[in-house]
């Protein structure tokens, strides 16, 4: 049995976050030793690690906590030396830990004794399988995705084109006040976000282009949403592409292709088969259609047009994490995973046009999490 040592809060820790399932912002030790559950904690955070339950809990007072802070040590020495008393007290002689593990705490540890196997993959695979908690906040967010969707759609809905401008109330209608009124949405569900994208016009073929200023009529508007929901800390994530006024028959076309890409992915999905295999899939509706992708560009060249990304990811405790589902090869899809599908096509200097649902991966196949329409005209 392999023992696990993980260092941190569970804010910012997500292999933390799915062992001791409490929100706790201040930096503690977890043991995983012989397979049972240690948290080397202060002792304002111990009845709420107690609740969660299946977790034995250990004051920093058990590991000579007073005794140190009479003898003057700075805090970082402390925390060192509290972790070096609590993993020998526990039996721990090495420990599998993640890639940000601490590298002054790993460097004392390895300095007296104490071996440590750095295996992000280790900690991956036992993430990928959502527990029913996990599930539940991935549920929430995704409804708080798409109450913060309605919202923008809303606003579309009322614009109107006047002198080549989208109007609302009689003033310009901006990607900053799209965000606000999405912003407003999660938080009367639960869930935040610190950013998310309503891009337009040449921004929305930059991928990650967060987008700004007034929208213009007959451009895509391309709404991407990742709100996390404040219980759980878990993700959700979906996208629509909007227009306001008439969309040119190109992006139609493209919307049309992006859909049946999106279509044909998911039907795809389902345990055993392997993200590269369903990005495979993705692909080839492009291609018939004449569109570059991954698979066909010029080995070396940068894409910088068609369906020039992946096709999705592992959503849960980060908002991008295991498995893949891109040209890269990756393990077969296992029941429990939740993934994204968000086809897209893009050209520099127009636009782009993507979908993206969120996906629970079963035995028979997958169940859609997204429950939203697909319209180009709000």
């Amino acid at each position: 049995m392999t023992d696990v040592l993980l260092a941190g809060d569970t804010e910012r820790v997500p292999e933390l976050r799915h062992e001791v399932p409490v929100g706790i912002p201040d930096p503690f030790l977890y043991v995983e030793r012989d397979g049972v559950k240690h948290a080397v904690i202060g002792s304002m955070e111990i009845p709420r690690v107690e609740e969660a339950g299946g977790i034995e809990c250990h004051p920093y007072e058990e590991f000579g906590l007073d005794e140190l802070v009479a003898s003057g040590q700075d805090r970082a020495s402390i925390r060192l030396e509290v972790a070096v008393r609590a993993c020998r007290s526990l039996g721990l002689a090495a420990a599998t830990v993640p890639y940000a593990f601490p590298l002054g705490l790993a460097d004392r540890l390895r300095a007296e004794g104490i071996g440590l196997t750095v295996d992000q993959d280790f900690f991956d695979e036992r993430r990928r399988v959502k527990s029913a908690a996990e599930l539940a906040g991935i549920r929430r967010a995704q409804r708080a995705a798409e109450a913060g969707m309605s919202a923008a759609r809303d606003l579309l809905r009322r614009a109107e084109v006047a002198n080549g401008s989208v109007l609302v109330d009689g003033e310009p209608l901006t990607s900053e006040r799209i965000k606000t009124a999405i912003a407003s949405a999660f938080l009367a569900n639960g869930a935040t976000a610190d950013e998310f994208i309503v891009s337009h016009g040449p921004q929305s073929a930059i991928g990650h282009h967060m987008g700004a200023g007034p929208i213009a009529p007959n451009e895509p508007i391309v709404v991407d949403l990742w709100p996390r929901d404040n219980d759980s800390a878990c993700f959700a994530d979906m996208t629509r592409t909007f227009v306001v006024g008439r969309p040119s028959e190109e992006l139609v076309a493209w919307h049309r292709l992006v859909k049946e890409s999106l279509d044909r992915s998911i039907a795809a999905i389902r345990a055993g088969v392997d993200g590269r295999t369903v990005y495979g899939v993705s692909c080839e509706v492009f291609e018939q259609a004449g569109h570059p992708t991954q698979r066909t560009k010029t080995p070396g060249r940068t894409l910088e047009e068609g369906f020039f990304h992946g096709l999705g990811h592992g959503v849960g405790l980060e908002v991008h994490e295991e498995p893949g589902l891109g040209q890269i090869a990756s393990s077969a899809l296992v029941a429990g995973d939740v993934v994204t599908v968000e086809p897209g096509l893009y050209r520099p200097g127009t636009g782009g046009c993507r979908l993206e649902d969120l996906i629970l991966v079963t035995e028979q196949g997958a169940e859609n999490l997204t429950d939203f329409s697909y319209d180009l005209t709000p």
